[in-house]
C-alpha cells in the first residue's frame, strides 16, 4: 500500500444517486446514544431524508429511539444491533456512524464495501494504521466521507482561515489548542453480568475481550486505551484538526508528549493532563503547535470559554496580532501590541446537510470535512498519544507519517485485533 496516500486527493468522484433534490435519501445511524441522538436530529430536520434503520448494541436505547423517531416522523424505523446485518439492505443510501472510537474505521469500510456514503465521527480513526486504511478505502470506492468536525462547516471558521491566509495577523509560527474541561473522577467499578439487552461481544468488537465493567461501557469508555484515545481524542481532536487546518500544515517532522493522571485515584487510563507540542517544516518554513488538556480548575486564556466554565477553543500567534477561535463557529482577531480588536464573527453551519449535498451531486470534493483531511488531524492525535506512552519525544516523516528510529513507538502504530473484527491490511 501506498503510504503516501495522506497527501493525496480522493479518486474520481462518484456519479449521482439521486435524480433531483426532491428524491428521497435513506440513511441509516449507528450508534444512538449521545452524539448519534443529535445526528437523528439533525437528519430529522432535513427535507426529502428519511432515517430508514437504527443501529445499537444496547437494546434498551434501540428502542427507545425507534419509538422517538416513529413519534416524530410517523415512520418506524428497521432495527438492529448489529451494523452488518443493516448493511445488507440495498436500498440503504448512507451511513452515519457515532459509535466508540475503536469500531469507527472498520465500520466505515464495511460501509463503503456495502456501497454506502459514510459520515463518521471524529476521531475517524483509533490508531495510525486506522487513518491509512479508512482513506485508502474512501479512495477505492469513490463514496462520499464526511469527518465529523463539525467547525469545517462553519462559515466563520472559513472566512478566519481565508483571513490568515490573507495575512490578518502576520506571518502565523504558532497555534495551540486548548482542551480544559470539567471532568470528575469516574470512581472504580466491580466487573459485573453483562446487562440485559446488552450484546456486549458485538460491543467489544476489535478491542480484547475484558470483563463487562461500568466503567468501560458507556461514555467512559474514552479513558481506556482498548476503545478511546482520551480527552485529546475526545474533544481535542476538534482543537488538533482547527489548529492544523487553520495554520495550513499537514504532516509533523517533530513530535513530544507530557503529563498523567492527576488528582484521581480511578480507573482512568488515559492522561486527564497533557501537553503536546509538535514542529512543522514544510519548504523550509517552521512552525510550532501545542495542544492542552486539563481537566478540573484553569483560567480562560483569549477571551475563550467562561470563569469557572470550560475553555475549548484555539490561540493563533502572528508577528502582528493574534486570533481567538472559541469552540467551533466563532473567530475574533486582535492586532498590534496593544490587542485593538479587529475582525470577528460568530456563524455556524449544518455538517450533516453538506454531507448530503455532497452524496446527492456524487463529489466527494464538496465535503467540508474530507477523511483524507480528517485521517491526518487523526494522525497527529495518535502520535502525541504514542509520545505519551513511551515517554519520549518522536522523530517523524513528514512524508508519511512513519516514526523514524523507535521501535516501540512504531508498535502502538496499529494493535492486535480480535477476530473477526479486524480492520484489513487490503481494503
Amino acid at each position: 500500500m501506498n503510504r503516501r496516500h495522506f497527501m493525496m486527493s480522493a479518486a474520481g468522484a462518484a456519479a449521482p444517486l439521486f435524480g433531483s433534490p426532491n428524491d428521497t435519501i435513506r440513511v441509516a445511524v449507528v450508534g444512538l446514544r449521545g452524539q448519534g441522538n443529535s445526528h437523528i436530529r439533525a437528519y430529522q430536520r432535513m427535507p426529502n431524508v428519511e432515517i430508514a434503520a437504527l443501529v445499537d448494541i444496547d437494546e434498551s436505547i434501540l428502542n427507545r429511539r425507534v419509538e422517538e423517531v416513529e413519534k416524530a416522523t410517523g415512520k418506524r424505523p428497521a432495527a438492529f444491533v448489529d451494523i452488518r446485518k443493516m448493511l445488507e439492505d440495498k436500498t440503504i443510501d448512507c451511513v452515519s456512524i457515532a459509535t466508540p472510537n475503536h469500531h469507527h474505521t472498520l465500520q466505515t469500510i464495511w460501509s463503503l464495501q456495502a456501497g454506502k456514503h459514510v459520515y463518521i465521527e471524529k476521531p475517524c480513526s483509533h490508531n495510525v494504521f486506522e487513518s491509512r486504511q479508512i482513506v485508502a478505502a474512501a479512495k477505492k470506492y469513490g463514496k462520499c466521507v464526511q469527518h465529523g468536525v463539525q467547525a469545517h462547516s462553519s462559515p466563520a471558521l472559513q472566512e478566519a482561515k481565508k483571513l490568515l491566509e490573507e495575512g490578518i495577523i502576520g506571518d502565523v509560527y504558532m497555534t495551540r489548542g486548548l482542551c480544559f474541561k470539567w471532568r470528575d473522577t469516574i470512581g472504580r467499578a466491580k466487573e459485573e453480568p453483562v446487562p440485559a439487552g446488552v450484546h456486549y461481544d458485538l460491543w467489544l468488537g476489535p478491542a480484547p475481550a475484558r470483563p463487562f465493567t461500568r466503567n468501560r461501557f458507556h461514555y467512559n469508555w474514552h479513558w481506556f486505551w482498548d476503545y478511546g484515545n482520551g480527552d485529546i481524542g475526545n474533544q481535542g481532536i476538534h482543537e488538533v484538526d482547527i489548529c492544523r487546518w487553520l495554520m495550513g500544515v499537514k504532516l509533523p517532522v517533530k513530535v513530544s508528549a507530557m503529563g498523567g493522571h492527576f488528582l484521581f485515584d480511578d480507573d482512568q487510563e488515559t492522561p486527564n493532563v497533557l501537553v503536546a507540542t509538535y514542529e512543522f517544516n514544510e519548504g523550509g518554513r517552521r512552525r510550532f503547535m501545542t495542544f492542552e488538556v486539563r481537566h478540573w480548575m484553569t483560567n480562560n486564556e483569549a477571551g475563550i470559554g467562561s470563569p469557572g466554565g470550560n475553555t475549548v477553543g484555539n490561540i493563533f500567534y502572528g508577528s502582528k496580532g493574534y486570533m481567538a477561535i472559541d469552540g467551533y463557529d466563532t473567530y475574533k482577531v486582535y492586532l498590534g501590541r496593544k490587542a485593538e480588536p479587529g475582525p470577528e464573527k460568530k456563524a455556524g453551519g449544518s455538517h450533516h446537510a453538506n454531507f448530503l449535498e455532497a452524496v446527492r451531486a456524487g463529489k466527494p470534493e464538496m465535503l467540508n470535512g474530507q477523511i483524507e483531511e480528517g485521517a491526518i488531524s487523526c494522525t497527529l492525535m495518535h502520535l502525541a498519544n504514542i509520545s505519551y506512552r513511551v515517554g519520549r519525544s518522536l522523530t517523524i516523516d513528514p512524508q508519511t507519517g512513519d516514526i523514524l528510529g523507535d521501535r516501540e513507538a512504531q508498535a502502538l502504530m496499529t494493535r492486535k485485533y480480535r477476530a473477526p473484527f479486524v480492520v484489513p491490511e487490503k481494503v
